[in-house]
């Protein structure tokens, strides 16, 4: 079985960067600057907005229904433990 990364806690750092823990261990404070193109996540470029996410499914959520694949958010931060 392949293993599927999931999002357990979540904590604001300022900006567009949230701290993550994953269900595995893994941790990060990931910038999200980079995936806040389209129109889901226009109102995620008022930090304020940004700042109202949750933890929902396993992922980064918004009011607004915009969300992350926990499997991005997951190689970005092992990315980063790995520089």
């Amino acid at each position: 079985m392949k293993f599927l990364p999931s999002v357990v806690q979540a904590e604001y750092r300022g900006d567009y960067r949230i701290h993550l823990v994953f269900n595995d261990g893994a941790e990060a404070t990931v910038n999200f600057a980079e995936w806040l193109d389209g129109p889901i996540f226009e109102p995620l470029k008022e930090q304020k907005y940004f700042a109202r996410f949750f933890v929902e499914a396993g992922t980064i959520t918004w009011p607004n229904g915009a969300d992350i694949a926990p499997e991005t958010l997951h190689e970005q931060a092992k990315a980063q433990a790995a520089a």
